[in-house]
């Protein structure tokens, strides 16, 4: 197994990876060339998914997202430490992609954009959109569970996972911004200072996160769970 510290790194670069594409994605489709609006934005999303989950499932696992290793941990399946690990280098992979959009984008684009910070529509209300991403992080940690862990699942990489986010964004980026994941919520808001409603980007994905893996664990994969194989962690 690789030592926790390739495991934390390779989880900050993934992270890094999907937080400047997808908030740089976010952030170009403001430019007159760029005419791909919310489908764009979900497509980018997705694809960076699918392929750093793919490119650091057999160094970290490939969680890239706070609500899927809780998620895992409420599960036995990451010791408390390494998930600790985890989580502060994928929030900090998240800090760092929002201070590169800051350096290279136009403070014009992206200050009124809050470089990239998923927002709650003004039709939503507070626990409507708590909702919205906790069960969008239902589906998310579902397809971890049902494409990576259970072993009689086709191998299919990241591709699932990507899938699901980008499935997940089309129905709720107009609501919510479709975050179904802290940390692409923590760096741009971190480094912007937008926090409105913040909350709702971690109490909805880790409560279905959390959710989705205990019935997983103890319901769909239950007669299989001796032989299921897990995430490196």
């Amino acid at each position: 197994m690789p030592s926790l510290f390739r495991r934390s790194f390779a989880e900050l670069l993934g992270t890094f990876a999907l937080v400047f594409i997808g908030a740089g994605s976010v952030a170009s489709k403001y430019f007159p060339e760029a005419t791909y609006g919310i489908f764009g934005v979900a497509v980018a999303h997705g694809l960076a998914m699918a392929v750093m989950v793919t490119i650091m499932l057999p160094i970290s696992g490939g969680h890239l997202n706070p609500a899927i290793t809780l998620g895992l941990l409420a599960t036995r399946r990451i010791d408390v430490r390494s998930a600790a690990a985890y989580i502060i280098a994928q929030l900090l992979g998240g800090v760092l992609a929002a201070l590169l959009i800051r350096m290279v984008y136009p403070l014009g684009v992206v200050r009124p954009i809050s470089l990239g910070t998923p927002t709650v529509a003004n039709t939503i209300q507070f626990h409507q959109a708590m909702i919205i991403e906790g069960v969008m992080a239902f589906f998310l940690v579902s397809a971890v569970f049902g494409t990576v862990i259970n072993a009689t699942a086709p191998r299919l990489g990241g591709l699932g996972i990507g899938l699901t986010l980008l499935f997940d964004m089309l129905v709720g980026g107009p609501l919510t911004g479709a975050a179904v994941n802290p940390a692409r919520a923590f760096g741009p808001a971190l480094v912007s200072g937008q926090w409105v409603a913040h909350a709702v980007y971690w109490i909805g994905p880790i409560v279905g996160g959390v959710l989705a893996a205990l019935v997983w664990e103890h319901v769909l994969l239950k007669p299989e769970r001796q032989e299921a194989r897990t995430p490196v962690t």
